[in-house]
């Protein structure tokens, strides 16, 4: 599943609670979930209105908000593994003390000092997301650029695509459309990418396939069913029990 521009426009109080709101609904940031209003929603015996029922839904689905975002790739966080690990431990409410018990570094005082990093690290992220802001706002040639998956393996240059790109290479390799059979794998890497995207549109989201229901959706698409289905794993797009007899798309 790919981060959608409704996330990367939302505000900071929006993600941080994990949703929007539009007139008619409310939209979660994380999976893209969509919660009616006027509508009663049922869980656990109890009703709920759709504001609640949302809430309900992110800490059912994803947890929490901080859950989901510390889960993200390295790139898209700019956290190391080691300040990862010191926000988990800090998120779980564990004193200085603790966490230097657990990760058997330096002392509590250099648990402190990690601390004083990540504020420093907070004050230059929002010195440059208000440059950024202001960028935005005198920058017209900017181009949109493709949205990367949340479940990526590889986040590299080859998101360095446009949207208008993107379209140029669906139309290239699926001349029916992008519901049509694939006319050959593309041999770079961005290509790769983008019609891989399209491919895992077909495959339902809530539903778990077992191989051989898996190729019969992936056959549909090309003749070489084995190529894509190793494809799609390989980019993070499809995951699978490792006996093979199990498929679904990673979220």
């Amino acid at each position: 599943m790919e981060i959608s521009e409704v996330f990367w426009n939302a505000s900071i109080a929006e993600l941080k609670r994990g949703y929007v709101e539009d007139p008619d609904s409310y939209i979660c940031l994380l999976c893209g979930e969509n919660i009616q209003k006027g509508i009663i929603y049922p869980y656990e015996g109890t009703l709920y209105e759709a504001e609640k029922y949302m809430q309900i839904h992110i800490e059912s689905t994803h947890r929490s908000v901080f859950d989901y975002l510390i889960a993200l790739d390295k790139k898209l966080t700019g956290l190391t593994d080691h300040q990862n690990q010191l926000l988990r431990l800090f998120f779980q409410g564990k004193s200085d003390k603790e966490v230097q018990k657990e990760l058997e570094i330096g002392s509590a005082s250099t648990i402190r000092n990690h601390r004083f990093l990540l504020k420093e690290k907070e004050r230059q992220a929002k010195t440059f997301l208000v440059l950024m802001e202001l960028l935005k706002e005198q920058d017209k040639h900017a181009p949109a650029f493709l949205p990367m998956h949340r479940t990526a393996k590889m986040i590299d240059d080859r998101y360095n695509i446009t949207l208008e790109e993107q379209q140029e290479i669906v139309k290239k390799y699926f001349p029916e459309g992008s519901s049509g059979r694939l006319k050959a794998f593309p041999p770079k890497e961005k290509q790769r990418l983008i019609i891989l995207r399209e491919i895992a549109k077909r495959i339902k989201g809530e539903k778990t396939y077992d191989e051989k229901e898996l190729n019969q959706v992936l056959s549909a698409v090309y003749d070489d069913y084995v190529l894509i289905r190793r494809y799609l794993i390989e980019y993070g797009f499809l995951t699978r029990k490792p006996d093979g007899s199990q498929y679904w798309l990673r979220k």
